[in-house]
């Protein structure tokens, strides 16, 4: 079986490139959330690279900015169902 084009018919070659987002980030931002853990806990892994648990059970040694992103939707929803502290 020959393929062979009609007379006159012409090839079209459709070229597209193709981009990417950049999606570098870095070493613990792959999730790109602010998770909750205890103050305290949080300061003591700042100050001696120990690692943390979260609310939403993640594990990581915090070393970035949190104001820089959202908050964690699972830690937001435990927060959120957690008896409030009393005054006393």
């Amino acid at each position: 079986m020959s393929q062979q084009t009609a007379p006159g018919a012409k090839t079209i070659v459709d070229e597209r490139t193709e981009t990417r987002p950049d999606y570098r980030v870095e070493e613990g931002d792959h999730e790109r959330f602010s998770h909750y853990v205890p103050r305290d806990k949080l300061t003591e892994a700042m100050v001696m690279g120990t690692p943390v648990v979260a609310l939403c059970g993640k594990v990581w040694v915090p070393s970035r900015d949190p104001e820089r992103f959202p908050v964690c939707p699972e830690c937001k929803e435990i927060w959120e169902s957690l008896p409030q502290g009393g005054d006393d």
